[in-house]
């Protein structure tokens, strides 16, 4: 899940919906949407998780998964839809063919009141300042695993002299006394 810490971290925030066609609940009224923080936001390039929301959950065949989700309402996604404007790409699944739309736009977003994660209140949504297209799914992986990389390698080198110098007290202690 992404981190927005810090005074007005949470506005303004340049956001991507992943909205899928099948998306719809039961009774039509919510839809569920994948809102991310769009990497190229001052405040996406440190994040390694851009989903607003992420859970961990089991799938039917027993394996772990996220679920970066939430529902949303038919007027609360009228609202994004409307403020995304032609700012638009379609979802397509691996073998091409069209599954929904990812919507380029900016907003507040805020704690959710139900369940864990960030949501966007669509009281606030205008248009992004960045343009989606084709490419811009596949730069929000790969800012994640950059973002994951960095932070591996800051752990590491963190790690490093600490490790270097705690084997090097136990080769001490290990030396047969001479003398």
């Amino acid at each position: 899940m992404a981190l927005l810490k810090g005074k007005g971290a949470m506005t303004g925030v340049n956001l991507i919906a992943k909205v899928y066609d099948n998306g719809a609940t039961k009774d039509g009224k919510s839809h569920y949407a994948d809102i991310q923080v769009d990497a190229r936001d001052s405040r996406g390039p440190e994040q390694s998780n851009l989903h607003l929301k992420s859970e961990r959950v089991k799938g039917p065949d027993g394996k772990e998964r996220f679920a970066n989700t939430a529902p949303y309402s038919v007027g609360q996604l009228e609202e994004i839809v409307k403020a995304a404007g032609p700012n638009t790409e379609p979802l397509l699944n691996k073998d091409g063919e069209k599954v929904g739309t990812v919507y380029g736009f900016k907003g507040n977003v805020m704690p959710a009141s139900r369940g864990t994660g960030l949501v966007v209140n669509t009281k606030s949504v205008e248009a992004s300042d960045f343009k989606v297209d084709a490419k811009t799914l596949d730069n929000q992986f790969a800012s994640m695993k950059a973002a994951k990389e960095a932070q591996a390698a800051a752990k590491q080198s963190q790690a490093g002299p600490e490790q270097t110098a705690q084997a090097e007290q136990v080769v001490e202690a290990e030396a047969p006394a001479v003398g």
